[in-house]
């Protein structure tokens, strides 16, 4: 089964998603990311018990945000220092961050492989106590 992509907007209350695949009809909101991801859940598995359809878990759930609602959400990553790590000029990155201008699918493909090579070098760091 492939992922189920649900797109999500940021609200002045939290964050609300709706899949992104018409044959589902699923919305639902939340406070935070991680409640969002939950409440998806719960939403489209009472959605699949009323179709017939397999359950899902959020390793399932595919959650798209724009760049913009990304930087707004994830405020610890800096823009400009991001983009001085993947070769991008700072201004640009600043501009989508800002909501000034909408990356391409390029572009958005290497701030995602940025950031996703962000994690994986923070997931393997130990800080000493000394």
């Amino acid at each position: 089964m492939s992922k189920i992509e649900f797109i999500v907007e940021k609200t002045d209350t939290g964050f609300s998603a709706y899949a992104s695949d018409e044959s589902f009809p699923i919305g639902t909101s939340g406070d935070d990311v991680t409640e969002l991801k939950k409440n998806i859940v719960d939403a489209y598995n009472s959605y699949a018990e009323i179709k017939g359809l397999k359950e899902v878990s959020i390793n399932d759930i595919l959650i798209t945000l724009d760049v913009k609602q990304f930087f707004d959400y994830y405020k610890i990553i800096n823009a400009s220092a991001l983009g001085a790590m993947i070769g991008m000029d700072k201004t640009l990155i600043s501009q989508y961050a800002n909501g000034h201008k909408k990356p391409g699918p390029k572009q958005i493909d290497r701030i995602l492989t940025g950031i996703r090579q962000l994690g994986q070098e923070l997931s393997s760091l130990n800080l000493s106590i000394s």
